[in-house]
């Protein structure tokens, strides 16, 4: 293993803003963690952790990849208020299988936003990122344009790193030892630690010892590997919640642990439907656990549906700054046991265009996902398909065109029962409040093709 950073000085707590920590697994599933129910992958450290901190049931990815989810994530917005939709492409798949134009995808997000690390360095914050960006690498992109005081990637500074380094084929380590370093160094200032994780996404890789470990409990090498990067992947979290504990800076640090998306289709998150790229429960549904000390009660699961994009105001609201406004809520109500200040009724989903390679029990056998635009409401869920609303006659045409899925989550999880056209009532409740979120935020609609040639966007993408 490699070494860590382990010169522990004891700091003061008469700072008034808390610390941030926030750990973002890559492709990390609902239910690829022990604390959710997971009896195959082991991880000790996040079962801990959950114990001493708050679980939350219901909380989801702001989109079902990376670059979109992250987008929202670093925002505060949905989809629609910056247009990163996908990696790469929107066109993601055979053509002659997609029936609409797909909106535009916007690959960097825009330097105009304020991102929730200019937010907090405006409030004083040390800032420091720590892994996958993914979000752009221009001048006015990258992470040290866009709030971060420091930024560190292992697989950046060396590409073959995973090659020459067989105790840390992941970055793992490198990005705690990171991470850790530079708490260390502001541990006077308030701080803000994003550690974003390349773990689990493929490549998939893990410590040798690790892998021959779960091979010895009978699983084959793709299996193996798989849980081994998890089981790395808790390892370095329990790594650094030891040091923040020894440190004492944990007693005025609010730690944030979850993922950006559904797992790939490697691991089934069955009964949750479908995988990464979907938008059915598997590929937008994510673990997530709250810890600190003081403020959130130990033990404790929450229900409430929340969103990656809640996560801006809370941050801001913690430091300080309760007047922002974005897209999310602040949750520092819930992590405290009351509800939110302000009660929302819904989270939406806007995904404009198409993905390749399909989900475990998804829509069709050709995309993970069509173009859809999406909502919870409560128990209720609904999906609206862009090629049948707008090719076969939309709201005219909505108890045949099969543009409407409908689903009681609290009865149905797994989304297997579509209800459009046995509740119809709840069916066209759902359908206008979507209709009137897209309008609000100026959601863009596909349109139908008149030409292949409308589809030549690229199909370019480094990962999925």
């Amino acid at each position: 293993m490699i070494l860590l950073f382990i010169s522990i000085v004891v700091v003061s707590h008469s700072q008034s803003k808390p610390n941030i920590v926030l750990i973002v697994a890559d492709d990390l599933g609902y239910y690829d963690v022990g604390f959710t129910g997971s009896k195959i992958y082991e991880t000790p450290h996040l079962d801990a952790l959950a114990k001493q901190g708050m679980i939350f049931d219901n909380a989801y990815a702001g989109a079902g990849n990376c670059a979109p989810s992250r987008a929202c994530l670093m925002s505060g917005r949905y989809t629609p208020r910056h247009g990163v939709y996908a990696v790469g492409s929107t066109t993601r798949g055979p053509k002659k299988e997609m029936k609409v134009v797909p909106v535009k995808n916007t690959n960097d997000l825009a330097g105009s936003f304020v991102t929730v690390a200019e937010a907090l360095k405006q409030q004083g914050y040390a800032t420091g990122l720590f892994g996958k960006w993914h979000l752009g690498k221009t001048a006015a992109t990258k992470p040290t344009a866009q709030g971060f005081d420091v930024y560190f990637d292992s697989r950046e500074n060396n590409p073959n790193k995973k090659r020459e380094e067989p105790k840390d084929p992941k970055g793992i380590y490198s990005l705690t030892d990171s991470a850790i370093a530079f708490m260390q160094r502001n541990k006077h200032k308030p701080l803000f630690a994003f550690l974003s994780h390349h773990a689990i996404h493929s490549n998939i890789e893990a410590k040798p010892s690790t892998i021959e470990r779960f091979k010895k409990k009978g699983l084959d090498n793709k299996a193996a590997l798989y849980a081994a990067c998890i089981f790395d992947l808790d390892e370095s979290i329990g790594l650094l919640m030891g040091w923040l504990k020894k440190s004492g800076l944990d007693k005025n640090t609010l730690v944030i642990f979850t993922s950006d998306n559904g797992a790939t289709q490697q691991s089934s998150q069955e009964p949750l439907r479908g995988n990464k790229g979907s938008y059915y429960e598997g590929g937008i549904r994510e673990p997530f656990i709250a810890y600190w000390p003081g403020m959130i009660k130990k033990g404790l699961q929450n229900s409430t549906p929340i969103i990656n994009l809640d996560l801006y105001p809370t941050f801001l609201t913690a430091a300080g700054n309760s007047t922002i406004k974005q897209d999310g809520e602040n949750l520092l109500p819930l992590f405290t046991a009351k509800t939110l200040t302000t009660i929302r009724q819904s989270i939406f989903w806007h995904f404009p265009g198409y993905l390749n390679e399909p989900v475990i029990r998804g829509r069709d056998s050709i995309f993970r996902t069509r173009p859809v635009t999406s909502m919870r409401k409560g128990d209720w869920k609904i999906l609206l398909y862009h090629e049948e609303w707008i090719l076969n006659g939309g709201i005219k045409n909505i108890d045949n065109n099969n543009a409407i899925e409908i689903y009681n989550l609290s009865k149905d999880e797994g989304e297997r029962y579509n209800l459009a056209v046995i509740n119809k009532r709840k069916r066209d409740e759902l359908v206008d409040e979507l209709l009137a979120w897209m309008k609000s935020t100026k959601a863009k609609w596909t349109v139908p093709i008149d030409s292949l040639h409308q589809l030549d966007d690229s199909d370019s993408g480094d990962e999925n």
